[in-house]
């Protein structure tokens, strides 16, 4: 488990223009996984969660829509999976 203290993200996106979708999509996978159309699940820190709000409100416009999800703990264990296996936090190691 990392240092800091993380929070699981449930990030759904909805945007109609196919050049700022694909921004999103860019800039959501450098914070996380990418999981099924138009969304990603994403551990993050509350600076990595800031820092990704500005990102993405650089790109939206007034008729696009992305939500963050917060799901805690208790909640997380709580996900129902078919298929794929359940999202788990990457390991971090600093040499």
């Amino acid at each position: 488990m990392s240092t800091s203290q993380t929070t699981f993200y449930v990030v759904a996106y909805d945007i109609s223009s196919n050049r700022r979708r694909t921004k999103i999509h860019k800039i959501l996978s450098g914070f996380g996984q990418w999981t099924q159309f138009s969304l990603f699940e994403c551990y993050l820190t509350e600076k990595e969660h800031l820092t990704l709000q500005a990102k993405m409100e650089k790109v939206v416009e007034e008729k696009d829509r992305i939500r963050l999800y917060p799901l805690c703990k208790n909640c997380l264990q709580k996900i129902e999976t078919t298929g794929m296996a359940l999202p788990s936090e990457a390991q971090v190691y600093i040499v």
